[in-house]
């Protein structure tokens, strides 16, 4: 079992710039909804920016402690065009 605290800072180590809002879908810490807002999307498409995010956490996929991941990544000018909060 990962914490959600845990995948954020996995998720800050691989883009320190993102801001990373982590929800745990089923309350068993191994299946993850996440937010990720980061700079370094910019100018990348939405399978390259997810690769970024997966970067990041792939020893914790590796070893199953995170059994499913569901990413939404925007980039800051992306993220203030939806008005809401990370």
């Amino acid at each position: 079992m990962i914490s959600p605290n845990q995948v954020e800072a996995m998720i800050k180590t691989g883009l320190p710039d993102a801001q990373v809002q982590v929800q745990d879908l089923t309350g068993g810490g191994d299946h993850y909804q996440v937010t990720v807002v980061s700079s370094q999307f910019e100018g990348k498409r939405r399978v390259q920016q997810h690769q970024l995010v997966y970067g990041a956490v792939k020893q914790a996929m590796a070893s199953e402690a995170i059994h499913a991941l569901a990413l939404n990544t925007f980039t800051p000018e992306e993220w203030s065009a939806t008005g809401r909060e990370v």
